[in-house]
């Protein structure tokens, strides 16, 4: 499977709600779903309800589901207003919004930067677009 980077720099196809969504069997999803709430409200301390884990697409698919704590999310909207493809080609990185992320998501920190590497090794293409394989 081909991996679809959020712009924040998570994984969105290694994702628990990613893949859930995906289920067949509704009894593994729902096994699935009691996990994540009790992920996300023990580690992660967010006040939602079971209800609240809901299916995903990934926070850059157009037109697709989106996990309730996604639409929370202020980085998805910054980087949709700037139309980046990520806060890797931001001119503003590391912006506070995305520092005090990163700083609990290292590895999203990490990807990020290797995608900011890509880039600028890459060569200018003649249409000025920017295109990003990860």
């Amino acid at each position: 499977m081909h991996e679809l980077i959020s712009y924040c720099g998570l994984v969105c196809t290694s994702c628990p709600i990613f893949v859930a969504t995906r289920m067949s069997s509704p009894e593994e999803q729902a096994r699935a779903r009691r996990e994540i709430y009790r992920v996300c409200t023990e580690q992660y301390k967010m006040e939602i309800t079971l209800d609240d884990i809901t299916d995903c697409d990934g926070c850059r698919t157009e037109g697709g589901r989106l996990f309730s704590g996604c639409k929370a999310c202020g980085i998805r909207p910054c980087a949709r207003e700037k139309n980046l493809e990520s806060c890797a080609l931001c001119p503003s990185f590391v912006c506070e919004k995305l520092e005090t992320f990163l700083a609990s998501e290292p590895s999203a920190k990490i990807r990020l930067e290797e995608i900011r590497l890509k880039v600028n090794e890459s060569p200018p293409s003649n249409e000025g677009e920017v295109f990003i394989n990860v």
